[in-house]
């Protein structure tokens, strides 16, 4: 199949176009930070050319856009489009900005930041920085539904068909919702995908591609990862470099993606098949026209840009040639790059002796006059094309910054949100990125929930340089995956993790919702009654005020709840036993069917499953939180350390795992697995402390199951967990034995297959336990 190359270059915007619809080969519509709304026409068809007009001119920003095809009362179409001033306008596509518009569509609080029509088309759907997305019915042009439950901007919205909506969130969640359970207006999500950064973008994948996905998600961890509708995720594509913005599927079956690395990329398969890089610092949306396979891109130069695999649908030579040459001539900063040392690199005939490996590939070429270039490799030309000249940073050219009186090594413009000013972020290369990141957060009144996005924003923005990571640096947030990072180097592992970290509004929300249900249905059995409800008031406001808590009847009910409820209403009591499973109350838990609360976690998770019904991954993920938390008191360790618990622990590891011959429940899902090695971890570190809490038979399966992950695992964090784990389990049970040293192959394996610094730093220092 041939490559896409330029077929048009549409000029007019004034600013970063931020969405693009392609709905026929005649008619491209564009939305931008230059406060416009346009319709560009076809004139002429080879070469291509297209004629603008701005439909809708507003005071702030647009920022989505939806199509609405011909009808009888209008047969040009309407153009749906939204943005910072948080109303949906919807006019005809031939509108002029003196027109008013058909209707506009009031409820949304914040920016309205993706728009979608909902297959049938009856609805469309609205996806918010006020956290919710909206379903708005055409016939009455009102509100039908919101979808509530995320924490978070709501980034993308996917109707799958005329019931199932798909929604991705700043706070990491895809949530699936069924329309046909509204309830006064209202939906809450039918199921919810955890995923382990911001997800921007949503597509549904094709009939018959062979992932078997349903959908696919990108987030701003540079992958596509993709899902089946039950939450299991069956495949991932990487090769962005930074942030996914984008994404659409082609008629050919293939996925095409957008993003802050200036590219878009067309995938076949699990495979990258071709790069377009772009003259612009973020190419922001991709869109595609289902008639003829050609897509159009919008970036943040403003320009529109239309690409074919149609020969006669190619821009002329000319226009070709510009763009070859805007790309080659583009700036590219050194930190997005990484560390270049020039004295290392090759010169020009690097790139006529030696072919790239994949496509994609970034080679940097030192040129005679001593400037350093960026060449990306096309399997399909089969040749390295220009893509720019790397340009020093300022932190990395030894230049100060002076800002608020003050000099750094970096001074960051980071945008936050729509329409307000970019904010000022200052660096030293001296600081911690989590020190210098909560202080941005507390200076600049923003969500905690941006900590880790800034801070990673700090880490990536600054390879090559020495970062501080000193421990006791005030203002580092004490998480598990801190405590690890600072503390791991040195085995063995000395320290209990937990993962305690909750909301509890929509916890709460949630198990009281559930709870009306069962009164509404007469389940008075199982249901809670007002005193009930007051006990667990109580228990929020002691886990809010971060005190234990010590009520029997309170941990009683909780259990019940996880235990005795349906088993699609477990997931929120789950979360609840976690949050209080650090109280020593919980590990003195008995009742006369459970012999305690890991058996209690375990049953919620993996039984009462409907026939046919396959275990709930997020289920399972939050038992395995409730054993590795209950490490977190002296009582919990004790009940742990009784070989009926540990066993009980264990084989509910193995079951997760798939070891033992039942099939691997969520075998590629992040926060379970780092759940699980958590377990594992907080197991190992009591074998160390306390000789003899946990047997050798314990040990020995532990073993066994972390071998399993470092044999199928590539997350950074799970195999880091899972190392951590051996190599601290290593010094309790001996180099010498087989055990031991039967993870050697592992280890070296996983040391090979993950990037991540921390894990080929554990590696060797496992490695060097067993010589």
């Amino acid at each position: 199949m041939a490559d896409f190359k330029l077929s048009a270059q549409l000029v007019g915007h004034s600013a970063d176009v931020r969405h693009v619809r392609f709905p026929s080969p005649d008619l491209v519509l564009s939305a931008a930070r230059d406060c416009t709304v346009r319709a560009w026409r076809r004139t002429a068809s080879s070469p291509p050319a297209f004629e603008p007009a701005v439909t809708t001119q507003g005071s702030e920003f647009y920022n989505s856009l939806a199509y609405l095809p011909p009808s009888s009362d209008y047969p040009d179409g309407l153009v749906v489009s939204g943005g910072t001033d948080t109303i949906i306008d919807v006019r005809r596509a031939n509108s002029t900005p003196e027109d008013n518009a058909e209707r506009l569509l009031i409820g949304h609080a914040r920016n309205v930041c993706a728009l979608a029509v909902v297959p049938g088309g009856r609805h469309i759907v609205s996806g918010s920085w006020d956290k919710t997305a909206r379903i708005w019915s055409l016939a009455k042009w009102d509100t039908e539904a919101v979808l509530a439950g995320h924490d978070e901007a709501v980034w993308d919205v996917l109707p799958l068909d005329e019931t199932t909506i798909v929604t991705a969130s700043a706070d990491k969640n895809i949530r699936i919702y069924n329309l046909q359970t509204t309830v006064a207006g209202q939906v809450e999500p039918r199921s919810t995908v955890y995923t382990s950064d911001v997800v921007r973008a949503l597509c549904q994948v094709p009939t018959g591609h062979p992932s078997g996905a349903d959908f696919a998600s990108a987030s701003n961890d540079g992958v596509i990862r993709l899902w089946k509708l039950t939450g299991q995720q069956v495949g991932e594509l990487r090769g962005h470099e930074s942030f996914i913005y984008s994404l659409a599927a082609l008629p050919s079956g293939e996925l095409v993606s957008s993003g802050e690395d200036r590219t878009v990329r067309v995938w076949r398969g699990f495979d990258c098949v071709q790069t377009i890089t772009h003259p612009a610092i973020s190419v922001w949306t991709v869109s595609v026209c289902a008639a003829n396979g050609d897509i159009v891109t919008g970036a943040s130069d403003g320009v529109v840009r239309i690409f074919s695999r149609s020969p006669e649908r190619l821009a002329g030579p000319d226009i070709l040639a510009h763009f070859d040459e805007s790309v080659r001539s583009s700036s590219i900063p050194q930190q997005q790059v990484g560390g270049v040392n020039k004295e290392k690199l090759p010169g020009p005939d690097f790139l006529k002796n030696k072919s790239g490996t994949k496509e994609g590939q970034v080679q940097m070429i030192k040129e005679e006059d001593g400037s350093v270039t960026a060449h990306q490799w096309s399997m399909g030309q089969q040749q390295w094309i220009n893509v720019g000249t790397v340009v020093d940073a300022v932190g990395s050219s030894g230049r100060k910054v002076e800002y608020g009186g003050q000099s750094y090594d970096y001074v960051f413009d980071v945008a936050i949100e729509e329409g307000q000013p970019s904010l000022k972020l200052p660096y030293n290369l001296s600081e911690n990125p989590y020190t210098r990141a909560q202080k941005f957060i507390d200076d600049n009144e923003l969500s905690q929930n941006f900590l880790d996005q800034v801070a990673q924003f700090i880490v990536s923005n600054t390879q090559g340089a020495t970062i501080g990571q000193g421990p006791d640096e005030p203002g580092v947030p004490d998480t598990s995956e801190d405590v690890l990072a600072r503390k791991a180097r040195s085995l063995p592992q000395r320290d209990y993790l937990d993962i305690t970290a909750a909301k509890y509004e929509p916890i709460f929300k949630k198990i009281l919702n559930i709870n009306s249900g069962l009164v509404a249905a007469g389940r008075k059995d199982y249901s809670l009654n007002p005193p009930a409800q007051e006990s667990l008031a109580a228990v929020r406001r002691r886990l809010e005020a971060n005190q234990p808590v010590v009520d029997e009847g309170s941990v009683n009910l909780i259990v019940m709840m996880c235990t005795r409820w349906d088993y699609a209403d477990r997931l929120a009591p789950l979360d609840l036993l976690r949050c209080v499973a650090t109280s020593p109350a919980l590990a003195k838990f008995r009742s006369s069917d459970l012999s305690g609360s890991v058996q209690a976690a375990v049953s919620a998770a993996l039984d009462d499953i409907p026939a046919g019904g396959q275990p709930n991954e997020n289920c399972a993920m939050m038992a395995a939180r409730v054993i590795a938390n209950l490490f977190k008191s002296t009582d919990g360790r004790r009940l742990l350390a009784q070989p009926s618990e540990a066993l009980r622990a264990v084989a509910f590891i193995d079951r997760v795992l798939g070891i033992g011959g039942s099939p691997a429940i969520g075998p590629f899902n992040r926060n379970l697995l780092i759940a699980l090695t958590t377990v594992m971890i907080n197991f190992a570190v009591l074998a160390s402390r306390e000789p003899g809490s946990v047997s050798a038979n314990v040990q020995v399966r532990l073993l066994t199951a972390l071998a399993r992950i470092l044999q199928k695992q590539t997350e950074g964090e799970v195999v880091f967990r899972a190392l951590v784990a051996a190599g601290t389990l290593i010094t309790v049970i001996g180099k010498t034995t087989p055990e031991a040293r039967s993870l050697s192959s592992p280890i070296a394996v996983c040391k090979g297959k993950v990037p991540d610094p921390r894990v080929k730093e554990v590696a060797d220092e496992c490695l060097s336990l067993l010589s």
